[in-house]
């Protein structure tokens, strides 16, 4: 193994829940602290169960702003006493904020790069031009005076290279950090839902914000079709906004006794270890980082081949297949063929041995430090 030099890295970010990137970022954050790294974490809002997770190596540091936008003197003053030799922006506004902190504080640090993980153009799509306009004009103006941009997927990267008109090689493509050392073992742990491990119908499994992004109503309403063709129940793990018009829509296709929305949990490992299929059945995405975790454990999956990610993960479907978005006739005829002849899980898991914690945190590092 290559000796490590140890340097001076800061990740900036605001974490406001218990998403996917204040995930990724705590993943990323320990994986360079694996490598040898000083790490601190730099957050706008400190609002995530996800830190209680972190090393005690990760050094947190809390800006104490209102906004990401109004943290600016706050992440100024902490460049020019913390004086670290990289940081990495992990969101579009933090990335801006960045941009003028390092002019403020007289071009510190020398190395910054900007992270985004989600895909604009498929995020925007059917907003008015105005809209669109106020979320790529800033993208155009300040991404420039980076010194590189991070897409967690080619999709990603292709799709920020379009909105700015930049040069492809300034973008980069490192997939996220997803699956950590000890996912075997939290996969392993007791799963407190009754419906997992009962012996009883096959268990579908959804993860994801209750949003329009993930598009459950497509999920529900494949179900409710496959379960006229095979006794099955769904679990969606996950909170969010549209809660109620999901247990709605449940109510209206009369699967009340079929399926299950428990909420958020802190170990969906467990759920997936144990779950017949899983299925993504988003709108859009940056990456999918709950399809590789499926995967991970060995679980057969589905998922729509959304822009971006999917097809990348599943390898433009070889691994697992791809239905239209919001095709509930093809996601439910897919679900059933996939439950009807599961994959070998080891053929799944090896598929996704690349997006480890440690692999992606090297990439990090080297493009940081490069």
């Amino acid at each position: 193994m290559r000796e490590i030099k140890q340097k001076h890295l800061a990740v900036f970010v605001s974490f406001s829940g218990m998403g996917g990137v204040e995930k990724m970022v705590c993943n990323l954050c320990r994986g360079l602290v694996d490598l040898g790294h000083r790490v601190d974490l730099v957050l706008v809002k400190a609002e995530s169960d996800h830190l209680v997770g972190l090393p005690d190596e990760v050094n947190v540091v809390k800006l104490k702003a209102r906004h990401t936008m109004s943290s600016l003197f706050a992440l100024t003053s902490y460049i020019r006493k913390a004086r670290p030799d990289a940081l990495l922006a992990a969101k579009d506004r933090a990335g801006q904020v960045a941009v003028l902190a390092r002019v403020l504080a007289g071009g510190q640090p020398e190395k910054l790069l900007i992270r985004i993980g989600t895909t604009p153009s498929a995020a925007l799509a059917g907003k008015s031009w105005l809209q669109r306009t106020a979320r790529f004009l800033p993208m155009r103006m300040f991404y420039r005076f980076a010194d590189g941009i991070v897409g967690i997927s080619d999709g990603v990267a292709d799709d920020l290279c379009r909105i700015t008109g930049l040069s492809r090689g300034f973008f980069h493509t490192i997939y996220n950090p997803t699956v950590p050392a000890n996912l075997a073992s939290q996969a392993g742990e007791p799963c407190p839902h009754p419906w997992f491990g009962d012996g009883g119908e096959p268990v579908v499994l959804g993860v994801g914000r209750l949003t329009r992004q993930k598009d459950f109503p497509t999920l529900l309403r494949a179900f409710a079709i496959l379960e006229q063709q095979r006794a099955c129940r769904l679990v969606i793990l996950g909170e969010g906004g549209d809660r109620k018009k999901l247990e709605a829509l449940r109510d209206e296709l009369g699967l009340n006794a079929k399926v299950d929305l428990p909420g958020f949990v802190d170990n969906p490992y467990a759920y997936m270890a144990r779950a017949d299929l899983f299925v993504l059945s988003s709108a859009w995405e940056g990456f999918g980082n709950v399809l590789v975790e499926a995967l991970a454990v060995g679980t057969p999956v589905v998922a729509t081949d959304c822009p971006n990610g999917p097809r990348e993960i599943l390898q433009g479907g070889q691994v697992a297949p791809l239905v239209p978005v919001g095709d509930v006739n093809a996601l439910a005829t897919a679900m059933n063929h996939v439950l009807e002849a599961p994959p070998d899980p080891k053929s799944l898991q090896l598929a996704v041995q690349s997006f480890t914690v440690e692999e992606s945190s090297r990439q990090y590092a080297d493009l940081l430090l490069k």
